[in-house]
């Protein structure tokens, strides 16, 4: 943020007025010159002639042509493939170029490839990750690497079974607070719900607890979404009012964690969580930081859309919640040793006692208390292994109402001895180092050529079980299969399950309570939680009895 960082040295140059003016004046003036130079160096190059092997380019690189990527992305990239006439194009983000992939033989090639970097283009295509250099941006592969050990080291089956009755008991107490009946907008109130149970299995213990900081912690995490605009993600070094908002919000959340880490450091206690995990390991305190920054988000962000549309699905589809409700009464009757009433067994002696307020026994009048610890007496083995309509039920979930595009960049090896970096090939179309790649999970979740009647919802459907290669790519493919999948599958599960057996009644109403006719479609453009328009969908419970 260039007028934040030197705006101090203004003001030891001139009065305030002068000082803020220049602060904001130079910037612009740079921004002006190197919007011309990036429009005219675009202009020239899109004249010349592009080799055979190079994906055909969409016409225009302006704002005008471009902001639609950012609005309407899902209807920016289909009718950039009818505009192209072909199963691989390419356009310009200012003076990036950007290739967009279609087609069973670029989506093999495309999972497949090596020096595809995720990281590299995530960041630069999407933006919706808060961005702190050294903390959750800019960071030595090593860093990611033990990262990426961590969130493993985080999922192993020890710890989620530990985590498993947390799970379970936060979400009863966020459910306990909708009443015995009522009306929910699935979209928030599920969003909400599954923020707080990843921040109990990622965060500090003591955050998870206060559901105050968790409510403002997400209040935060919704600034930096409803703020990621185009001149945030392709000028980030422009003080957009966007950008000074993402700046401060991303500044709140780095202090609400930094604290919990220094008061744990200087309380001396151990928690059985995932940060203490961390700590243990003597990470340095920004790799802790970060992780927790951004893990938080991206996962509680892709679940909680999930978790929205898998309850949604299930409001308008009585059989198939039956259908999870006689498979989470079979796991009980095998599995649970102990009465609906009782207590999940105790942690071993060598595992810290979970916190008071977490203790299903500590909360036994609550209406969901039994089954909560009658769910929690089922172990994670059957969880995982036993439960195909619940597969099922996320599967599908995935394919309708995920609006993934896996993102890129083309970042091949140094030459040892300082020779060219060569072009990558995929689907036979050449991609020159250094650009960005795009797969819009569109192309075969929702193809009619795969998928009978794509758009509908049916985890039925004969299709799951097709062999033809990534016909079905919904948490990744290849060597980039989502890190968080097995914690996030087990979120949607017992989620899910708490709901079938939970509610008796789950029914999609619209605005004024009166069942709808039909459900509303995913909205693909909107990228981040695929919601439908507003007020369009709401879903209708009620307890079962007891």
């Amino acid at each position: 943020m260039y007028p934040l960082g030197f705006l101090p040295f203004f003001y030891s140059l001139a009065p305030e007025r002068g000082a803020v003016a220049a602060a904001l004046l130079i910037p612009a003036c740079v921004l002006a010159l190197w919007l011309y130079h990036t429009l005219r160096a675009s202009s020239s190059s899109s004249s010349s002639s592009d080799e055979d092997a190079a994906p055909v380019r969409l016409p225009g690189s302006s704002l005008a042509h471009i902001l639609p990527f950012f609005h309407r992305r899902f209807d920016f990239i289909n009718q950039g493939f009818e505009l192209a006439g072909q199963a691989i194009y390419q356009f310009r983000l200012l003076r990036t170029p950007v290739i967009v992939l279609s087609g069973e033989a670029a989506r093999r090639d495309f999972f497949q490839a090596k020096d595809l970097d995720l990281t590299a283009g995530f960041k630069f295509l999407s933006g919706a990750i808060p961005m702190m250099p050294g903390v959750t941006s800019d960071l030595e592969a090593r860093r990611v690497a033990l990262i990426h050990k961590r969130l493993a080291g985080a999922q192993t089956t020890d710890r989620l079974a530990r985590l498993l009755p947390q799970i379970l008991e936060d979400s009863r107490r966020t459910m306990d607070s909708w009443g015995l009946s009522g009306t929910i907008d699935p979209f928030e109130r599920l969003a909400e719900l599954i923020f707080q149970t990843t921040v109990r299995c990622l965060a500090f213990a003591e955050l998870a607890d206060d559901a105050g900081a968790v409510a403002r912690l997400k209040g935060l995490y919704d600034t930096l979404d409803a703020h990621t605009t185009p001149a945030t993600v392709l000028l980030p070094w422009v003080p957009t009012p966007s950008a000074v908002k993402r700046l401060l919000a991303t500044k709140r959340i780095y202090d609400i964690i930094g604290a919990k880490l220094d008061e744990r450091v200087r309380g001396g206690v151990a928690r059985d969580d995932t940060p203490q995990m961390l700590i243990d390991a003597g990470d340095e305190r920004m790799i802790i930081i970060g992780f927790i920054m951004g893990l938080l988000v991206a996962g509680a962000r892709s679940t909680g859309t999930t978790a929205s549309w898998l309850i949604t699905f299930l409001s308008g589809h009585q059989q198939w919640k039956d259908k999870a409700a006689e498979e989470v009464r079979r796991l009980i009757a095998e599995h649970a040793e102990h009465s609906p009433t009782s207590p999940p067994p105790p942690p071993p002696p060598s595992t810290p006692t979970p916190t008071p307020p977490f203790s299903p026994s500590a909360s036994a009048s609550s209406p969901l208390s039994s089954l909560s610890a009658t769910l929690s007496a089922i172990p994670l083995s059957a969880w995982e292994s036993q439960t195909p309509v619940l597969d099922a039920l996320i599967r599908e979930t995935l394919r309708v109402a995920e609006p993934h595009v896996a993102m890129r960049q083309y970042v091949p090896p140094t030459g040892t001895n300082g020779e060219k970096a060569q072009p990558l090939y995929l689907a036979g179309k050449k991609v020159p180092p250094g650009a960005f790649v795009m797969y819009p999970f569109s192309d075969v979740h929702l193809s009619a050529e795969v998928y009978r009647d794509p758009w509908r919802w049916d985890p039925g459907r004969t299709e799951m079980n097709l062999k033809a290669p990534y016909a079905y790519v919904g948490m990744g493919a290849g060597s980039t299969v989502c890190l968080g999948k097995r914690l996030a599958t087990l979120e949607l599960k017992l989620v899910t399950a708490l709901f079938v057996l939970g509610y008796g009644e789950l029914r999609a109403v619209d605005a004024r309570g009166a069942p709808l006719a039909a459900l509303p479609r995913p909205n693909w453009n909107d990228i981040l939680t695929c919601k439908p328009p507003a007020g369009s969908c709401y879903v209708r419970f009620g307890r079962t009895a007891a």
